[in-house]
């Protein structure tokens, strides 16, 4: 007597509700987030609470705290999606392109794609995310956090492309660094003198890593007399 072979399922079958359950809780995080930073834009970092993200998606807020630690996680899913974005441009870049060049070249593209509202980005965040940096030392403290344990994927991706061992060789780790602050001196320069507002920050990114690419090692001028 041969064995009958178990009944086979259709395909995909058993995987459909805990696909309905995934794209139920995106479209969850993607409502914290919008009310988030709608409040944010109204009401400052600062003033706006959990609650209010709540409230404003119609959940509770033991939920919130399923989908983020805190206000600071919801506001840094930008930075979060900026970093991830560039280093997956970074990675794509010509393999015979100097690093600082690539590097300049990879976070100008997605700045501006971030400006433009291209490949997913909202410019209206951008925009928000700055002006709550200048305003918030909490979120500020927050980024540089974020930014700092960061560091390490683009110090990763910087010594793949240099073809070097990150435990041995220094140069990727400074690469990275700078980047960072390069990035963050343009957006502080930017916010001070408030004449310059009006120019894109991906132009000024763009010039804050040509200082960089050019070398750092100015002349000093002597003291007069």
């Amino acid at each position: 007597m041969t064995a009958t072979a178990p009944e086979a399922h259709p395909a995909g079958l058993d995987s459909q509700p805990q696909g309905r359950r995934e794209r139920k809780k995106q479209r969850t995080r993607e409502a914290l987030i919008d009310a988030a930073f709608e409040l944010f834009a109204e009401k400052g970092f600062d003033a706006t609470t959990v609650e209010e993200i709540a409230d404003a998606v119609d959940v509770s807020s033991r939920t919130f705290f399923r989908y983020f630690a805190s206000k600071e996680d919801v506001a840094l899913t930008f930075q979060e999606e900026q970093h991830q974005a560039i280093l997956a441009a970074l990675t794509a870049r010509p393999p015979d392109e100097p690093v600082v060049t690539a590097l300049r070249r990879a976070v100008v593209d997605i700045v501006q794609a971030a400006e433009r509202g291209e490949s997913g980005f909202d410019p209206q965040r951008l925009s928000t995310m700055m002006e709550l940096m200048q305003k918030s030392p909490t979120l500020l403290a927050g980024s540089l956090e974020h930014m700092q344990k960061k560091q390490a994927s683009l110090t990763r991706v910087i010594a793949e492309r240099m073809g070097v061992d990150p435990a041995a060789d220094l140069r990727p780790h400074v690469v990275a660094a700078t980047a960072a602050c390069s990035f963050r001196a343009t957006t502080d320069m930017i916010h001070q003198y408030r004449g310059d507002c009006g120019r894109p920050l991906s132009e000024a990114v763009d010039q804050a890593f040509a200082i960089v690419e050019g070398g750092i090692n100015f002349p000093s001028v002597p003291p007069a007399g």
